[in-house]
């Protein structure tokens, strides 16, 4: 897909987008710690025909770049693919700072997004295609930690739709 840009705010070794500079250099943009030029660049270049995956930790783009995600990508419905790593509890060694569990909330209340919450590397390999696809902004948010895979990369994937992982009556 030639039309894909990779953005990241200076957190590319963290948030894994390395791995794409290193295969397709002139399509990946470093901003720098800058969340609100991440996401002000990725609607530009929505604008101009590209699909821009901006990648920063949860607490950034949820947080520092909430405005700008909320004026100029969901209200504009701009064709923004936003990446939150490190999401809820899970960078614990980092502190409360960096800890983000209202993410979910907030992007769930702006118009025109699409949220994600993958479960495992399945589903967020399968989602990332399914972002792509979409029209519109999306955000989906990515643990730090490693989890177990439970998914398969032959599952299907539906906007809107839970996967359903066990039948059950009970928690």
């Amino acid at each position: 897909h030639e039309d894909i840009i990779c953005l990241d705010a200076d957190l590319g070794h963290a948030t894994g987008s390395l791995v794409f500079r290193e295969t397709y250099p002139k399509r990946y943009i470093e901003t720098g710690i800058a969340e609100q030029d991440l996401i002000g660049m990725a609607a530009g270049l929505a604008r101009t025909g590209f699909v821009p995956f901006a990648n920063s930790f949860a607490v950034f783009t949820a947080g520092r770049a909430f405005e700008i995600i909320r004026n100029a990508v969901c209200y504009s419905n701009v064709n923004v693919k936003i990446v939150g790593s490190h999401c809820g509890i899970t960078p614990a060694g980092d502190g409360g700072t960096h800890q983000c569990i209202e993410d979910v909330a907030a992007m769930r209340a702006l118009p025109n997004m699409t949220v994600l919450s993958p479960c495992d590397f399945n589903q967020a390999k399968l989602m990332a295609k399914v972002m792509y696809e979409h029209q519109g902004p999306c955000y989906m948010r990515t643990s730090r930690e490693p989890m177990p895979i439970i998914t398969s990369l032959d599952d299907e994937i539906e906007l809107g739709k839970a996967q359903i992982l066990k039948e059950g009556r009970d928690v």
